[in-house]
């Protein structure tokens, strides 16, 4: 692949938390559910190395990069996200804590980014967000961007139906697009090489399920 994706056509996405209002109960929601512990495995299975250039998409308001920069890595970090209000903080909160993260607005499937230009790419809670067509384009753009031997890393909500909710997750198109064999096969679909689940967790809100994928001629 060359050259990131066309960006001209008109595109929309779904703000934090659902509604720009509510952005500011974000960061709160995210303690509650125990969002942190995620990012923490997440880091964990990521095998992140000094000297790296890490990219996250989805970025929200910074939380998994300012947990990354934490472990005092020299790294060189980038969160793209389409709101600029989620940047507005992630920027903020990022200089509180004297961090050097970068972030950009920018779509995950329309990177602005060069060919082969990064050793990992992270992915917290983003996919479920997408329909089929979005999600596809932003894995594409992921290996593209992706260096040789570099490496995707993704954790998700898992939506293999389960008691009184199986109904919801059968009429629900985007907990069904989250069920493990679905991305699994997006992964797969989009040129990414060595894909497997990676592992299992729980938030306050249910399962998880992590993902790792490399990029394309690599494993």
């Amino acid at each position: 692949m060359t050259g990131p994706a066309d960006a001209s056509r008109e595109q929309h996405y779904l703000p934090a938390m659902g509604k720009h209002w509510l952005l500011p109960l974000y960061d709160p929601f995210a303690r509650l559910a125990g969002v942190g512990r995620v990012h923490k495995q997440l880091l964990d299975l990521a095998d992140l190395r000094p000297g790296q250039r890490i990219l996250e998409i989805g970025c929200g308001t910074g939380n998994l990069l300012r947990a990354l920069g934490r472990r005092r890595l020299d790294v060189d970090a980038l969160g793209i996200d389409p709101d600029p209000a989620v940047l507005r903080r992630a920027r903020r909160k990022a200089a509180r804590a004297k961090l050097p993260i970068r972030y950009q607005r920018a779509f995950a499937g329309a990177l602005p980014l060069p060919d082969d230009s990064f050793d990992r790419v992270l992915s917290a809670f983003m996919l479920h967000h997408l329909d089929e067509d979005d999600r596809t384009r932003a894995l594409r753009e992921v290996g593209r961007v992706l260096r040789p031997g570099g490496e995707l890393h993704v954790v998700d909500i898992d939506g293999t139906p389960s008691g009184r909710g199986a109904g919801r997750a059968h009429r629900d198109p985007r907990l069904a697009g989250s069920l493990p064999e679905r991305v699994l096969a997006a992964l797969t679909d989009a040129g990414l090489t060595g894909v497997t689940e990676s592992g299992r967790g729980r938030s306050r809100l249910g399962g998880v399920v992590f993902y790792r994928a490399a990029a394309g001629g690599a494993g």
